[in-house]
């Protein structure tokens, strides 16, 4: 489904964000957007707008909970390979929280 075919219903995005961005985006990292990427861009959206202050960890919890039935993290890196959050927040439009992408991860940096 193309942001063009979308309900153009994103009450919590910021307001320089449109579903048109996303897909450029998306387009830019290689990644087709399905009717599940933009659930998981409109929970994204959803939860910052709940939340202060956005806690990583909880954010995660948050978002592995609404997924579980479709397998949970697991399922939303398979629709995100760059990071369900860090990926999911640049096409959302959102600033990803602290500690979303750990360069020095698995490696000796």
């Amino acid at each position: 489904m193309t942001a063009s075919q979308y309900p153009p219903s994103y009450p919590n995005a910021p307001a320089d964000w449109s579903p048109q961005i996303a897909e450029e985006r998306a387009r830019e990292e290689q990644l087709e957007l399905s009717d599940d990427h933009w659930e998981e861009l409109a929970a994204l959206q959803e939860y910052y707008a709940k939340h202060e202050r956005v806690n990583l960890r909880e954010l995660s919890d948050a978002l592995e909970e609404r997924f579980h039935d479709r397998g949970g993290k697991r399922y939303l890196f398979s629709l995100f390979p760059g990071g369900p959050i860090a990926q999911g927040c640049r096409l959302a439009g959102l600033e990803m929280p602290r500690g979303a992408v750990d360069k020095g991860f698995g490696s000796i940096v």
